[in-house]
């Protein structure tokens, strides 16, 4: 019987408690989306090559990423897709049952809330909230907004454990402190405001604005000659190609 050597170029060990930086944790989800995509096409293995292609970074960089996790395998003989997904969605926190509750009903807010993604990668919206009286109660996809005067026992019945503020920033801070006060701690805000949280709590902020001013930098070096694919820690940014 032949033997390999284990490199890590195939099966996932079990989730580590070691802190990854975040542009790590970033390109683990979309080498999830990838293996997603091979799982739909019924593809059982693909080599490191091809799920670096399929993600959008080098092979070097793939197995560096993994190799963080504790992944090891057998060279030359690829990753078993379903094994590396259910380590991947592991080490990301997604076996865990994550109900998310959106504090703002207005465009932005019926649209996440409309969102069909978030259901298909293990998120499931159990709440839309507002203070609006001329939005409460109307229905969107199939939910009802609820009033954000009740916002404490909502998420006590639906045992919300994640939240997405969709509001503006002059009142997104109250909102948040309500929030962690019902017990979340982990929170997404689309709101254009510097939120404070207590330790213990994760706080991620989306800034459209924000991030169109930094396309607009980065397209201004590429019209200089320049060209970018690092993110904002400088590493290679999730999606796009390293050398």
């Amino acid at each position: 019987m032949t033997t390999h050597a284990k490199s890590p170029e195939d099966v996932p060990a079990e989730p580590t408690a070691k802190r990854l930086p975040s542009a790590v944790v970033a390109r683990l989800t979309v080498y999830l989306r990838a293996l997603n995509g091979f799982v739909a096409e019924g593809v059982e293995r693909v080599s490191s090559e091809e799920l670096a292609d399929a993600s959008g970074v080098s092979s070097a960089t793939l197995r560096k990423d993994l190799s963080q996790l504790g992944s090891y395998g057998t060279r030359g003989v690829g990753y078993e897709v379903e094994n590396l997904l259910q380590h991947l969605s592991a080490a990301l926190g997604l076996t865990r049952d994550w109900r998310v509750a959106i504090v703002g009903a207005g465009n932005l807010g019926r649209a996440l809330a409309r969102y069909g993604g978030f259901e298909t990668r293990g998120f499931e919206v159990v709440a839309l909230l507002d203070t609006d009286p001329q939005i409460i109660g109307n229905e969107v996809g199939w939910l009802r907004v609820a009033d954000a005067a009740n916002l404490e026992s909502i998420f006590k019945r639906t045992r919300a454990n994640m939240a997405v503020l969709a509001l503006p920033g002059s009142a997104a801070q109250q909102a948040c402190d309500r929030v962690v006060a019902a017990g979340v701690r982990s929170i997404l805000s689309f709101a254009p405001a510097i939120l404070q949280v207590p330790r213990g709590v994760t706080l991620r902020k989306v800034d459209m604005a924000t991030e169109l001013q930094i396309l607009a930098y980065h397209a201004q070096r590429g019209e200089a000659g320049g060209q970018t694919g690092e993110d904002e820690h400088g590493e290679p940014a999730a999606g796009t190609a390293s050398a």
